[in-house]
């Protein structure tokens, strides 16, 4: 049975890199299951970044859907997932998945992403928990900003916090990184 690790952060507070100094300090054969898309040239040269910062002992996997499906095939022999972020990957599925206009969503079918999401989230929780792999996974905190302008802020905002309650509650310990320093929840 693995052990869930949840570590949250603002944008840019160091949360990755604690992530990573966590999984380098108490696993040897790593997989590092990166969620983002380098879909403009910030996010390649962060990419990039992570890449370099981890180096070469970690196994690689990029992809933000069916992750226990494509985890299966990946985890005999290792030790620990970073999942590397939630809210990538949410914001992934919102986004690049769903052609959807945000502004004219009806509330029936916001609630519909919303609970889809959240089975995909539950997914990968429970197969960590049915696996004998422990899972680090790193998630942006959104409830301590201004309140987006716009639908999709919102309703981002609303799914990726429900998430991120998930995985904090089913979570053995949990962390909260500010400014570079990480303090323990649970």
């Amino acid at each position: 049975m693995g052990k869930l690790i949840y570590i949250s952060g603002g944008a840019r507070s160091g949360k990755s890199g604690f992530a990573e100094k966590y999984m380098d300090e108490k696993y040897d054969k790593k997989i590092y299951l990166a969620t983002g898309v380098a879909f403009d040239e910030e996010m390649r040269d962060k990419i990039s970044k992570h890449k370099r910062r981890r180096g070469k002992n970690w196994k690689t996997i990029e992809n933000y859907k069916n992750l226990p499906t494509l985890l299966k095939g990946h985890i005999e022999g290792y030790d620990a997932i970073l999942l590397d972020c939630l809210t990538n990957m949410v914001s992934n599925l919102m986004i690049l998945d769903n052609d959807r206009d945000w502004e004219k969503i009806t509330m029936e079918e916001l609630n519909k992403v919303k609970e889809r999401m959240v089975k995909d989230v539950n997914e990968i929780l429970d197969f960590v928990e049915e696996n004998n792999i422990d899972m680090v996974v790193v998630s942006n905190e959104l409830g301590m900003g201004l309140v987006p302008d716009n639908y999709l802020g919102r309703y981002f905002r609303e799914i990726a916090g429900k998430i991120n309650q998930i995985a904090a509650k089913k979570s053995e310990e949990a962390y909260f990184v500010v400014s570079g320093i990480p303090m323990r929840l649970k």
